[in-house]
């Protein structure tokens, strides 16, 4: 499913315009990005958790020529699946 199946699914879900699915979808996605960015975690009861994970510094290798490589610390979006999403999927 892609972003313009997903707005077309909550327009008919929740019996609204799909220009209003559209601009809630979109407004959920800014909310988290935003919270992420500040370091927060958002829950979603029943759905997940999106986090942010420090990834750190490592040496890898260029697979082409095989010389190391340093690669930098990162922090990493992360999602936990809730209990109700796990068992609605198995």
């Amino acid at each position: 499913m892609n972003k313009s199946e997903l707005i077309e699914a909550i327009a008919a879900s929740a019996d609204i315009p799909k220009a209003a699915a559209s601009r809630a979808l979109d407004a959920m996605v800014e909310s988290v990005t935003d919270s992420l960015k500040q370091g927060e975690s958002v829950s979603l009861v029943g759905f997940g958790t999106f986090t942010i994970k420090e990834r750190a510094a490592r040496t890898g290798r260029n697979p082409q020529t095989g010389q190391p490589i340093e690669i930098s610390a990162a922090r990493v979006p992360n999602f936990k699946a809730g209990k109700a999403l796990k068992d609605a999927v198995n």
